[in-house]
């Protein structure tokens, strides 16, 4: 068995059971402690686990932040059908709010419904938008984050306050047993209010974001309606999901 193989068979254990112990690996891939211990310290330089006594597991908290340019080319074409179908959950005359994940940017490209009014704080959604003559655009007011093509600070979460709507639909960093993370307090902050405002929250995650944690929680599993994802989710999440009662849509 080649090292890519027994790295992918060990990041899938951590998967399934949140840790694997040495004795599991060398049993699991036939090799010795050294040739287990080699292959770890090659899953942390990349970032995909973290070591232990004796073992490994996923990192607790994530730290990478890419610009919004960088994060629309990551997994981009999951992303596309995500927000294409994420797009056909949207009624006539749905009043809608529209976060700044690139995924969501996917789902304003496809809407092609009529009389919706959008709210959002996503200058390039906002675009999108106004080339569309059957959407109402509302900009929410604030700062303007050059780096993440976003609106943010005290005055949008204030813009939001009187506002309520049908549907949210939001992208995520990071979704684990922890719930809905994000590396950013402000947008933090945002993102809880457009909670509030939303009769149902709809997140679109690929499957790069499962098992991840960042600095600050959005909200817990109990609070997502809906989410919709590309590929299967581990055992041990998607048992949180149907705790929570989230309706689970893989394409």
């Amino acid at each position: 068995m080649y090292q890519d193989e027994r790295m992918e068979a060990i990041v899938n254990y951590i998967k399934q059971h949140d840790r694997v112990d040495m004795e599991t690996i060398c049993r699991m891939n036939k090799v010795s402690r050294d040739t287990a211990r080699r292959d770890l310290v090659k899953l942390e330089e990349e970032g995909k686990i973290v070591r232990t006594r004796g073992g490994a597991k996923f990192p607790i908290l994530y730290h990478e932040v890419f610009n919004y340019d960088q994060r629309l080319k990551k997994d981009s074409e999951a992303k596309k059908q995500i927000g294409k179908f994420a797009a056909g959950l949207i009624q006539d005359g749905d009043h809608l709010l529209l976060d700044v994940s690139t995924t969501v940017q996917y789902l304003a490209e496809n809407i092609n419904t009529d009389r919706n009014v959008v709210v959002t704080n996503s200058i390039d959604i906002a675009g999108i938008l106004s080339r569309k003559g059957n959407v109402s655009i509302h900009m929410l007011g604030g700062v303007l984050n050059n780096e993440h093509r976003s609106i943010y600070g005290a005055r949008t979460i204030q813009h939001l306050s009187d506002m309520r709507v049908n549907k949210l639909f939001l992208g995520a960093c990071g979704i684990s047993s922890n719930g809905l993370t994000i590396p950013f307090e402000e947008e933090g902050f945002l993102l809880k209010e457009m909670i509030k405002r939303s009769d149902q929250v709809i997140v679109l995650a690929d499957s790069t974001k499962f098992n991840r944690s960042y600095f600050q929680k959005v909200c817990g599993l109990e609070d997502i309606d809906i989410l919709v994802t590309d590929q299967e989710i581990d055992r041990h999440l998607t048992a949180l999901f149907e705790q929570s009662d989230v309706e689970t849509i893989i394409l």
